[in-house]
């Protein structure tokens, strides 16, 4: 405390400013030393009255409680001083050990970083060379093809121009074929064999137990040959139909195209010709034209008479009384009625319009047989949707208006066959036989 003590007497003495203060030390009466202070009033020239002391006395204490608060502050500003120069020393001590660590750890961060960047540079890397190399292979196919087309439009040509020779040489030939349309006769015959199925593709889920899949006989830009539709047809709500640019994009199940139709569907009867899709209304007599590359409706008809939603289906079921067909000749609509008792009936359509040209009632009953398709203008039916031994059991000619029995063996791989169509391009049988779709390889007797 002496420090203290002498600090607040300079204090004192700083305060007072120009005060004149004398010390004086004598023995009191006991003998013991005794220190006197005096300090001279700047103001007054003689001692006040007793009040007067009083006031003075009061200022003098105020004033020392006044230092004393100062004297504190300044304690405290000193404490801080002496703080803050701890922590100086004490940082000029472990500083840079620390300023070290925290380098070491920003420039980890920074590696981690440029190793995350250069490893995403090098995917980027290669999703850009696989990019590189697969459009270098589709322009080298796309250059194949317009190869080839060049090839066939040249063999086109050349047909034609022969088929020109020939109108020159056989004009009476040529007014026959006018006759009758085109294709009519043209590798035409009457059925004799049906091949082993070979599967092309099976379905992954429960909607894909029963449908209908085929290609255009006649196909026009901007399809091709190879361009097939698929119909899954379980369900209530059928809508979808997917398209396979290719043949190997079907048997792998990657569509191009998910067409969504504007009115439901029913049945495994649908067909694609000459770039439409028909099929029959779902819970309806109607047979509707849906025109495929503009994704419009083009026409509807009602087939008058015929049986729907199960009153005429094959044996299988499926609400399957209305079944569209094409063969050489054109488009076709197989069904029943009331009037023709459940045999079946069939009609030659206007692909365009749909009108009813000419119709045929046969004398097969449409519920004793699985399932049928036309070739050259010839109806055959499938005696069982479900027996591996099955049979190709009928056949009904609609140039004589006559049917006969038939035993061409038939088989039923996977034992639930809910589709058989004729492609007359392909001269195969399409068929969905329990959630596999499967071709039929066929041979025709010579007319």
């Amino acid at each position: 405390m002496p420090a203290v003590q002498l600090l607040l007497l300079a204090c004192l003495v700083w305060s007072a400013g120009a005060r004149t203060a004398q010390l004086w030390k004598a023995n009191d009466r006991s003998g013991q030393c005794q220190y006197t202070f005096k300090v001279a009033s700047p103001n007054e020239s003689s001692c006040p009255e007793q009040g007067q002391t009083m006031s003075a006395l009061q200022d003098l204490q105020r004033d020392s409680s006044e230092q004393r608060a100062a004297l504190e502050s300044t304690k405290a500003r000193l404490s801080s001083l002496e703080a803050l120069l701890h922590r100086l020393i004490l940082g000029q001590a472990t500083g840079p050990w620390e300023a070290q660590e925290g380098l070491e750890k920003e420039l980890g961060t920074l590696r981690r970083e440029r190793e995350q960047l250069e490893t995403q540079n090098r995917e980027l890397e290669t999703t850009y060379n696989n990019l590189t190399r697969d459009k270098s292979a589709l322009e080298e196919e796309k250059r194949q093809l317009e190869t080839e087309n060049e090839d066939l439009a040249r063999r086109l040509e050349s047909s034609s121009q022969e088929l020109a020779k020939l109108k020159v040489q056989c004009p009476q030939a040529h007014s026959m074929s006018q006759d009758v349309p085109l294709g009519s006769r043209e590798g035409c015959g009457e059925l004799v064999w049906v091949g082993e199925p070979v599967t092309l593709r099976t379905a992954e889920t429960i909607t894909g137990k029963y449908g209908v899949w085929m290609r255009d006989p006649k196909a026009t830009y901007p399809y091709t040959q190879e361009t097939t539709w698929r119909i899954d047809t379980v369900g209530t709500d059928i809508r979808q139909v997917f398209e396979y640019d290719r043949i190997s994009q079907f048997a792998q199940g990657y569509p191009s195209k998910v067409h969504v139709l504007p009115r439901r569907l029913e049945s495994t009867g649908a067909v694609v010709y000459q770039g439409s899709l028909y099929f029959q209304g779902a819970s309806s007599r109607t047979v509707i034209r849906y025109e495929l590359s503009t994704e419009t409706l083009k026409a509807e008809k009602e087939i008058p008479g015929a049986g729907y939603h199960g009153q005429f289906p094959y044996s299988w079921g499926g609400y399957t009384d209305i079944d569209l067909a094409v063969d050489e000749t054109g488009l076709w609509v197989i069904y029943s009625t009331e009037a023709a008792k459940g045999a079946i009936v069939l009609s030659k359509l206007n692909p365009e319009n749909l009108e009813l040209e000419r119709t045929w009632e046969t004398n097969i009953r449409k519920q004793s047989v699985a399932n049928a398709f036309i070739i050259c203008g010839t109806l055959y039916t499938v005696s069982s949707y479900s027996s591996p031994e099955a049979t190709i059991n009928f056949a009904y000619d609609t140039s004589t208006g006559s049917s006969k029995a038939l035993t061409i063996p038939f088989k039923n791989r996977y034992e639930y066959s809910s589709m058989i169509d004729y492609n007359p391009l392909e001269k195969k049988l399409f068929a969905w036989d329990n959630f596999n779709m499967v071709t039929y390889d066929i041979r025709l007797s010579r007319m």
